[in-house]
């Protein structure tokens, strides 16, 4: 019910190295298993490096940000209204995927092996209705909810469940590395 902005791509490895470089923290600012890949994924991050990614970028772009206003994870809720896109279908393409649509793997092909990079560049696949790529497949996208269950009750906003070092953050979207069933 509260509007909220997202990135059209991914995080690439070049924004990421641009916020990271010089961090106090001790993290790499090139942190990819493939690195070099500048328009590609950054990956190898854990949601904690994220926290510090997104400290540091709102120190660096505080003046062309509203008062109030930060970069932040969406919630599970916000990353799957933005997902979804306002189709009703299984993907916001249709109900089919194929490896037109979206980086998976399929069948028993392994994408990682060979020094290959495994995932695409930003925005390799055709965008949702509302102009976001990448939603399913290349990597996983972490967001700020802790897994818990889904209530079967309407809900507004939700915020997933209360944080627990026991239980694992929320990421969506699936990945190259797994089949498609994955993905949504």
């Amino acid at each position: 019910t509260k509007g909220f902005y997202l990135g059209k791509y991914e995080v690439t490895q070049a924004q990421y190295e641009a916020v990271m470089t010089g961090n106090d923290q001790g993290l790499s600012a090139t942190p990819s298993n493939w690195p070099n890949n500048p328009n590609h994924p950054v990956e190898k991050v854990s949601w904690e490096d994220i926290q510090v990614f997104l400290t540091r970028f709102n120190a660096q772009e505080k003046v062309n940000v509203p008062a109030g206003w930060a970069y932040v994870l969406p919630t599970e809720a916000q990353w799957e209204y933005a997902c979804r896109a306002g189709t009703t279908t299984k993907y916001s393409w249709g109900d089919n995927i194929s490896a037109n649509d979206a980086k998976f793997k399929v069948g028993n092909i392994g994408y990682a092996g060979g020094g290959v990079v495994p995932y695409l560049e930003v925005g390799s696949h055709n965008s949702n209705p509302w102009g976001f790529h990448d939603m399913h497949g290349n990597i996983y996208e972490y967001v700020e909810d802790w897994y818990g269950d889904y209530t079967s009750y309407p809900q507004s906003d939700p915020l997933g469940t209360e944080p627990d070092i026991n239980i694992a953050r929320v990421s969506k979207g699936g990945s190259w590395s797994v089949d498609s069933s994955h993905l949504r």
